[in-house]
């Protein structure tokens, strides 16, 4: 895997997302990291995130999805165009749609990984699909589509 996750490099504005931003300390942290066509994500929940006792609430499973899948759609933009994650012109995408389905209730006592992948591409959207998996067994699965906005939107200066 990279040594660098993708949420580490965005700029300052990109940086505060609940779920995924690094200068968010009361977020939930994730990190994203390419390996191979795959972005991974493994996460350690807690207690606190659960809906009942030792499973964890709907919502984080989806913001954890939310979150993930959109990092993988931004890398996923410069990996196409074979330049380096933050490079200049920069991408900057949102989520439009999001859809989850919860297959059997998630421990709250086990890492969670996150496998994504990109289904398909155009210039205005993306679409990213992942499971949600405790050890070798799918707990959840979600599907975003990602659309493009201006770069400014996330911090960047405007060109």
């Amino acid at each position: 895997m990279d040594k660098v996750a993708f949420q580490d490099i965005w700029p300052e504005g990109a940086s505060h997302c609940w779920g995924c931003g690094r200068n968010n300390k009361h977020g939930l942290q994730i990190k994203s990291y390419w390996e191979d066509n795959e972005s991974i994500c493994v996460w350690e929940p807690e207690e606190k995130y659960m809906a009942a006792p030792g499973t964890l609430c709907g919502g984080i499973i989806a913001t954890i999805i939310d979150c993930h899948c959109l990092n993988t759609a931004v890398a996923g933009a410069y990996k196409a165009e074979g330049r380096e994650i933050g490079t200049e012109p920069p991408f900057a995408y949102v989520t439009r749609v999001l859809k989850v389905e919860l297959i059997k209730p998630t421990p709250t006592n086990k890492p969670l990984t996150l496998r994504a992948h990109i289904t398909e591409k155009t210039d205005k959207k993306i679409i990213v699909q992942c499971s949600v998996y405790v050890g070798k067994k799918e707990f959840a699965r979600g599907e975003m589509v990602a659309v493009r906005i201006p770069p400014i939107f996330w911090g960047y200066k405007e060109s």
